[in-house]
């Protein structure tokens, strides 16, 4: 009889990890999203630089005692575009919008706003992707939910519009709200 080596054990140990790693992945509340680690700490910083048209929004406004969404945003966004409707609503609410406009031409920026209305009460302009890389913005839009104290309560990928938005963020941004 031949004797087993060790090492023969090793793929069959290696698979069923692999397969136990892969069926926990799809089991998970939301297995398409990417979790934030800036979930229950402090905003990162964001850029000293805003378009022309803005006042720049500072870590003072983060923490102003208001809930406030910072929002990330570009103009060759087509997702970006169909949620801007949603945002010059939350704007009318009064809900604060911070917008971080990112790897885009600033002309490019100012000419949506102008086109489609600003809705943002001030923003950020982060031509080359930094700060949403310390973000862990992946792609636009991206928006998260900002505590009266700036510390980050959600995060939420896409555009704000649909039934992923109404079943997730809009009942977040409710209890962020106090309602």
């Amino acid at each position: 009889m031949a004797k087993i080596k060790p090492l023969m054990w090793f793929p069959v140990v290696a698979f069923t990890g692999l397969a136990g790693l892969f069926a926990g992945g799809m089991y998970r509340d939301n297995p398409g999203e990417l979790p934030s680690t800036w979930i229950g700490r402090d905003a990162p910083a964001l850029p000293s630089r805003t378009l022309s048209s803005q006042p720049l929004v500072t870590a003072e406004d983060l923490a102003s005692g208001e809930v406030t969404l910072v929002n990330f945003w570009a103009s060759w966004c087509p997702p970006c575009r169909a949620e801007h409707p949603v945002l010059l609503d939350m704007q009318e609410q009064g809900i604060r919008v911070a917008g971080v406009n990112f790897r885009d031409p600033s002309d490019n920026a100012e000419a949506m706003l102008s086109e489609l209305g600003d809705p943002f009460f001030a923003g950020a302009f982060d031509r080359e992707g930094r700060t949403s890389i310390d973000w862990g913005v992946t792609a636009p839009p991206e928006t998260f939910i900002i505590d009266g104290d700036g510390t980050v309560l959600f995060r939420f990928q896409g555009p704000l519009l649909g039934s992923d938005y109404e079943r997730r963020f809009v009942p977040a941004l409710q209890e962020a709200l106090g309602g």
